[in-house]
């Protein structure tokens, strides 16, 4: 079965003892590809490390965390994350989008730099991974407005109802779908199938949010099997069928 991880922080430093085991494990599991987003300027030298010593299955994605939006650096990584698309490709601008589960007090600003960085996807022609948490209404109405041609993406981790699902898809989104689809308590299980296949992109979010049955514990590239292996009882088709379109669908989004 060939894979793509549609979204791994593989530069985190849960990583850092044994990332090259890590990432054989996966190759070995079928796992060809890898879309590292971006949290913030800092982890910029160990994503392009990782790049430039895989660079048939590392690709970069740019952008500022809605968690890493602070008052007092959220202009300067943005006047970073410009001058980056300015100078080298990248796959992707992300991840980017709304959090409120963590802080609320940083809504506007969190609002603006979301904002920005569609406008600057839109630029430079680019798909945007959003992250959104306890926040759906408020990025579907921001997405709603910016919504024109040049619009289109990943909802990374979705976690919302059938209905935002839908709207999703419709506003030219793909979800990211990963280990909470195997949560007897996430939810997505019960409708995914109303969402066509076409649609949706596999994913770990590792180091974290591990499928069942490694909940809780450190997530890697290698479990997206187990991800596909779901999809397959979901939506009744054989593995290698999901891994095969999920994997074509990340090329579409991700022109590379």
């Amino acid at each position: 079965m060939l894979l793509i991880d549609s979204h791994t922080h593989l530069y985190s430093e849960q990583f850092d003892h044994d990332r090259e085991e890590v990432i054989q494990r996966a190759l070995d599991h079928g796992v060809q590809r890898f879309y590292l987003p971006s949290i913030n300027s800092s982890y910029y030298p160990k994503m392009e490390e990782l790049k430039n010593k895989y660079p048939e299955n590392m690709f970069l994605m740019m952008g500022l965390h809605p968690c890493d939006v602070k008052l007092d650096s959220y202009e300067k990584e943005l006047a970073f994350i410009e001058n980056k698309l300015s100078e080298e490709k990248f796959a992707a601008v992300g991840e980017i989008g709304l959090d409120l589960f963590w802080d609320t007090s940083t809504l506007e600003i969190q609002k603006y730099a979301f904002i920005k960085q569609i406008q600057l996807a839109k630029q430079y022609k680019l798909p945007f991974v959003i992250h959104v948490r306890e926040a759906f209404n408020e990025v579907l109405e921001i997405v709603r407005k910016e919504k024109d041609t040049n619009l289109y993406g990943i909802i990374h981790c979705f976690t919302g109802n059938l209905e935002q699902a839908k709207e999703f898809v419709d506003l030219g989104f793909y979800l990211g779908i990963g280990g909470v689809v195997t949560f007897k308590n996430g939810k997505i299980d019960q409708f995914l199938k109303e969402i066509p296949i076409e649609k949706i992109v596999l994913e770990t979010d590792s180091p974290y949010l591990a499928p069942s049955p490694f909940r809780g514990k450190r997530n890697e590239s290698s479990y997206l099997k187990i991800i596909a292996d779901k999809l397959s009882d979901i939506y009744e088709m054989l593995p290698e069928k999901i891994g095969a379109i999920t994997s074509e669908n990340a090329r579409k989004i991700f022109k590379l």
